[in-house]
């Protein structure tokens, strides 16, 4: 029997909205990841991009837990000598939620041109307003994910 691959034609995107309220960073980042990626689906191919669109609203109120918002750094760089730029969590997440965010979860995707592909299937609010209501998307509870405050 020959090994199944879907094409193109035959994969049906959904749009997935997640409530990040309260939700922890990384708990967050691994099950958008394996949305994005499509591996909660039968038809899952590593090579093909089989995954759902993905809508994060709330980004601001993701929480890292044990001290990590004060202790874990950022780094960025710009491409010249001593470009390297590093800040806490906290501070990116006061300044740019959807980035601390986005980062996290595109640290977990492929590296490659499938990855950015992946990622683009990505959006992240930091309020609870977005403008794809008219994608329907279905809301997704992970209670898993949630801080135990």
């Amino acid at each position: 029997m020959p090994t199944y691959s879907p094409k193109a034609s035959e994969i049906s995107r959904e749009w997935v909205i997640i409530d990040a309220d309260g939700l922890v960073l990384g708990r967050l980042a691994t099950e958008v990841a394996s949305i994005l990626r499509g591996k909660h689906k039968p038809t899952f191919t590593p090579h093909i991009d089989t995954g759902d669109h993905v809508i994060i609203i709330n980004a601001d109120k993701v929480v890292l837990t044990s001290g990590k918002a004060e202790k874990k750094k950022v780094y960025r760089h710009s491409g010249f000598p001593g470009g390297l730029k590093e800040q806490t969590y906290s501070d990116l997440m006061a300044k740019k939620p959807e980035d601390a965010v986005r980062s996290t979860i595109r640290g977990m995707l492929p590296k490659t041109r499938l990855g950015r592909a992946q990622l683009s299937k990505l959006k992240v609010y930091a309020g609870p307003a977005h403008p794809h209501a008219a994608q329907q998307p279905q809301a997704l509870e992970l209670s898993h994910a949630r801080a135990n405050a």
